[in-house]
């Protein structure tokens, strides 16, 4: 009687181990695959990130390149409306020195 007895726990021990190993190896299973995941959306993310970036890189520089070139043209406008209005009024500027220069008050 002992000895069915000492069977039976040594069974019930052999399964209970068995049950231990199968639930330890499916936490394993389980772990790896989150960890992937988790890799798989970091990586996900950062590539996103990164598309992102240079999304608003492009359209920044091509804002200030833009902005750069208006200006050009902006400040190249002002300069030549400068020289026109300096050529108009040149005669005139000369004319009023030499008239102030040779004109002796007493």
């Amino acid at each position: 009687m002992e000895s069915t007895g000492i069977q039976q726990l040594l069974a019930a021990e052999h399964e209970a181990q068995q049950i231990v190993n199968a639930a330890r190896t499916a936490k394993m299973t389980r772990l790896k695959q989150a960890k992937e995941e988790a890799e798989s959306e970091v990586s996900e993310h950062k590539t996103s990130t990164e598309q992102d970036f240079q999304r608003k890189l492009e359209a920044t520089s091509g804002d200030s390149g833009a902005n750069v070139k208006r200006l050009e043209q902006e400040t190249n406008a002002k300069i030549e409306q400068l020289k026109n209005e300096a050529s108009r009024i040149s005669k005139d500027v000369v004319d009023m020195l030499l008239k102030n220069v040779t004109t002796v008050n007493n």
